[in-house]
């Protein structure tokens, strides 16, 4: 079974729901501070957070950041 174009957009906005949850949940309300205190490029990040251009590497630090697992990370999704 093929997963559709569509599919794959719904599953990289949920992925992409989740990185800005953490990032509230850690008490930032602006990607930009956030992006700066963890010495993150703040155009990339807010590409993340918006679901275009997430690279695995970035994803990993982002998780490692906020000390979650992959496992943790995309359970539910």
């Amino acid at each position: 079974m093929e997963i559709s174009d569509e599919q794959i957009d719904f599953k990289i906005e949920q992925i992409a729901q989740k990185i800005k949850q953490l990032r509230k949940d850690s008490g930032y309300t602006s990607y930009e501070t956030f992006a700066f205190d963890k010495n993150l490029n703040r155009v990339q990040y807010w590409r993340v957070e918006k679901g275009q251009n997430v690279t695995i590497k970035t994803l990993l630090k982002i998780l490692d950041i906020h000390k979650i697992s992959l496992e943790e990370f995309f359970k539910g999704l």
